[in-house]
């Protein structure tokens, strides 16, 4: 079960933030807020341990209550909210960068992981990234053609064999790290492990990765299939389309952090 404690903001009338730590009981006094968990007396923002209530729970071998909890923060970028747009970056104005995950109308899966954020003019700034997976309707996708044979896999990589005569050309744009698709459903056969093309020894193929999240064993692809391909989300950014982003920031530092200002590059979308 989870719980959460909020607090009211008379500046705002409203309740703005939500802690992980379940009170018994709750005062304040002298300029400073007590709390009792489990009949022990607990005086908060009395240490540097940020983010971590009742730990002498934790330290007496029971079980915590109420464990260390990451700091997570929501809002919304709402700029011309009529006009349909990519966003690309973005933009943390603060002493520690944090990881972000971005939804719109019309996409779900932009995310920045913490250690891709870089520091430029005391600004920590990003790239958006979106997971390729699911979302091929808003993607551009590269065609490789009708296989001849599919050799391995199930629990392992297995070999996508094309045709020499007549050639099918897979082409020089695949790499590495980009995702495979089949059929004209679609469905996700893996990850690109290698490309192997030398025509003189007769050798024409990829190799996918099926042993990822969620991938259809290749005993159900049969030898004859169209596949055709996207590229790896962390070489190729489109950031996420929409009318509006939410965007949710988390960070697990346990010392103090500060956010002053959010911010994100955005531009028309032209379809």
């Amino acid at each position: 079960m989870s719980f959460k404690t909020l607090t009211y903001s008379p500046a705002v009338q409203g309740w703005p933030s939500f802690y992980s730590y379940n009170p018994d009981w709750m005062i304040g006094m002298n300029n400073y807020f007590y709390s009792f968990k489990g009949g022990n007396l607990y005086r908060h923002s009395s240490n540097n341990a940020r983010n971590t209530f009742y730990e002498q729970w934790c330290l007496q071998n029971i079980p915590a209550l109420d464990p260390f909890s990451p700091t997570t923060l929501k809002s919304v970028i709402n700029d011309l909210p009529l006009e349909n747009k990519l966003f690309k970056t973005m933009d943390l104005v603060g002493d520690a960068p944090w990881a972000a995950t971005m939804t719109t109308d019309l996409q779900y899966s932009g995310f920045i992981d913490q250690s891709w954020f870089e520091k430029k003019e005391a600004t920590w700034f990003a790239f958006v990234r979106n997971n390729t997976i699911g979302e091929l309707a808003l993607r551009s996708v590269n065609g490789i053609g009708n296989s001849i044979l599919v050799q391995g896999g199930g629990t392992s990589s297995c070999f996508i064999n094309f045709s020499i005569s007549p050639l099918i050309s897979i082409g020089n744009i695949i790499s590495i790290g980009d995702y495979v698709y089949f059929d004209t459903i679609p469905n996700f056969g893996g990850q690109v492990l290698s490309v192997n093309v030398n025509l003189a020894q007769g050798i024409n193929q990829i190799e996918i990765d099926n042993a990822m999240i969620n991938p259809l064993s290749v005993p159900i692809i049969s030898n004859v299939e169209y596949f055709f391909y996207v590229k790896n989300s962390v070489a190729e950014s489109h950031g996420v389309l929409g009318h509006y982003c939410l965007f949710e920031l988390s960070n697990n530092y346990d010392t103090k952090v500060e956010l002053f200002a959010t911010e994100s590059e955005l531009m028309k979308s032209f379809p």
